[in-house]
């Protein structure tokens, strides 16, 4: 299980950061995907295709805009792995991601690809509570809410760690809810947020509802 907790050390040394609520998170509303429609109002999404694997992303310099493409996401297509190969391939990426992007969203290239084989090999070995594991933290370290918070609802019994990440995705969605006047909404997230694990960010949306 440790091992394949690599990216939790990461997401708990930005927790503080992440959960500020101060600022709308605009990260929701880019990150697309083909096979899953990000509808924060229900707790009830499932992912049922992989997502794409193409994306350039862009960097701005001055006045001008400078097109990066990130290496090659993927010349696998992962339909041809074995659950197992596409898990090692989604560990393989990430490293790469965390080396490649100073913050790391969905929509970059690598952390698409990244993202698309946990996705495979979760969804080959659905049994595997390893790879949902690992497909959760990198849904919420990709600051992918609505698929990170109903990836840890479906696992169940959580360890510490991972309670702490849930209540994160719960709680960004709680102040997305909160922010379009969905009190109801926010008011469930907020309530499974503090059933995780209680935040600062968390009692701060619930003294507003």
């Amino acid at each position: 299980m440790k091992k394949i907790l690599m990216l939790t050390a990461f997401a708990l040394a930005g927790l503080a950061a992440a959960q500020d609520t101060t600022t709308p998170s605009t990260d929701t509303t880019t990150q697309t995907d083909t096979s899953t429609t990000q509808t924060d109002t229900s707790t009830t999404q499932t992912d049922t295709t992989a997502p794409a694997t193409t994306d350039t992303s862009t960097t701005q310099t001055g006045t001008t805009t400078q097109s990066t493409t990130a290496a090659p996401a993927s010349e696998v297509d992962p339909t041809t792995l074995s659950a197992t190969e596409n898990f090692t391939r989604a560990q393989e990426l990430a490293v790469q991601a965390d080396v490649a992007y100073p913050v790391p969203f969905f929509d970059r290239t690598l952390w698409k690809a990244s993202v698309t084989h946990a996705f495979y090999a979760a969804n080959q070995e659905a049994t595997n509570r390893d790879y949902q594991a690992y497909l959760a933290q990198l849904y919420t370290k990709t600051q992918w809410w609505i698929n990170a918070y109903n990836a840890w609802s479906r696992l169940g019994n959580l360890t510490d760690q991972e309670k702490q990440l849930a209540s994160l995705s719960a709680a960004k969605l709680a102040y997305i809810a909160l922010q379009r006047g969905d009190r109801d909404t926010a008011r469930r997230y907020v309530q499974q947020g503090q059933a995780w694990a209680d935040s600062p960010s968390l009692q701060a949306i619930q003294r507003r509802l």
